[in-house]
């Protein structure tokens, strides 16, 4: 771990609602806490880009809600309860040690577009050179169920794809990722690294709620699937124990260690892969599959075999193996209905069968992006 810690140099914080609050609202101690390390590994040399939690469970608290709201307008407006508060304790952590920060708000469709994305990305790299600490949070208070990004654990790890982070470090209120949940089961064991998310993997994280936040284990390890699949490694560790960000860089093995794919993935498949929502599904047979997989060949009509849903040229499509298991996602060069009839054809068929052949590929390489984790 210590060899990891050596060549980081952008790292994304996310810190949990757990951590971050307390019965009677914010736990100003972790919020000083956490800052304070923050700022001593700026101070080292570091990038650092902190993605947190706690606006809509301080509005809670606040307002003297018995639960977090089950609807929309509920949740909208603890959020915007909290959120001053939450960044005005920030500002004053931070100002401690003679640190800005920045408040960014983020909604699903604003990295799902591709202009959006940019400047969201330029914005944040120009906060980073200023030495100002951008302190990220979805922005609860517009989200509806079609653009929320569900969850701050899926919102660091899209933090750290559109950053080209080193790392993502996610603190929770448990010391990782456990066979069983820790706050039950005395015998649960902790899992020191994790180098494949399998399904035993997700099997462990489901069994290990949330309490505050909206996600528990499984979104933290849905989270390090993008991520890994991207080329970045992730640690899921106790957010409460002291100096637990000093102690990570300075080599000491904490938590559960997500070992990344030695390739990392091109900013632009990162936000192909992980940001555009998948508008339909092409199947492949196995030879297509390892064509991409192994290979790195664009898809082309004679590997596919089959074709869900309706789209146009230009959308984003998953694609399938055999298995029905997800391979990845990718932007098209024909419609559904082109892909229906070209489907099993050699490209020197396509002018025939279509009229015009404008692209080879039904999916360019350079615009696909392998985000699962199955074997050919």
């Amino acid at each position: 771990m210590k060899t990891c810690f050596e060549v980081v140099n952008r790292v994304v914080i996310k810190v949990g609602s757990n951590v971050l609050t307390k019965d009677n609202g914010l736990n100003l101690r972790a919020i000083r806490s956490i800052s304070r390390q923050i700022c001593y590994l700026i101070d080292g040399g570091l990038e650092i880009l902190l993605v947190s939690s706690g606006a809509m469970a301080v509005g809670i608290k606040k307002l003297g809600l018995p639960k977090r709201p089950d609807e929309i307008p509920g949740r909208q407006a603890a959020a915007a309860v909290g959120q001053a508060g939450l960044m005005r304790e920030y500002e004053k952590a931070f100002e401690r040690h003679k640190k800005k920060v920045a408040q960014l708000l983020l909604t699903s469709d604003g990295l799902s577009n591709r202009i959006r994305y940019l400047n969201a990305r330029n914005t944040l790299h120009t906060l980073l050179s200023w030495k100002v600490v951008p302190v990220i949070n979805e922005n609860d208070t517009v989200s509806v169920e079609e653009i929320k990004f569900g969850d701050n654990d899926n919102l660091s790890a899209k933090i750290a794809l559109l950053t080209d982070a080193d790392i993502l470090i996610n603190l929770t209120d448990i010391d990782g990722l456990y066979t069983k949940d820790p706050r039950t089961y005395p015998d649960a064991e902790l899992i020191p690294e994790v180098s494949t998310i399998k399904k035993d993997i997700e099997k462990f994280a489901g069994d290990i709620p949330g309490a505050l936040g909206i996600g528990g284990m499984l979104t933290k390890i849905k989270a390090a699937r993008k991520v890994t699949s991207a080329g970045i490694p992730m640690i899921i560790a106790k957010g409460d124990k002291p100096d637990i960000l000093i102690r990570l860089f300075s080599g000491e093995a904490h938590g559960t260690f997500f070992v990344p794919k030695k390739k990392k993935l091109a900013n632009r498949k990162c936000w192909i892969g992980f940001n555009l929502r998948p508008e339909g599904i092409i199947h492949i047979d196995n030879g297509a599959a390892r064509a991409i997989l192994k290979k790195g060949k664009s898809l082309l009509p004679s590997g596919i075999v089959g074709v869900d849903g309706e789209f146009d040229v230009g959308a984003p499509v998953e694609f399938k193996n055999g298995d029905s298991e997800i391979l990845g996602t990718g932007l098209v060069n024909y419609s559904s209905t082109d892909i229906h009839k070209i489907m099993g054809l050699q490209t020197s068929e396509i002018e025939n069968c279509l009229g015009q052949k404008t692209y080879d590929e039904v999916i360019h390489r350079d615009n696909l992006a392998i985000t699962g984790e199955c074997a050919v």
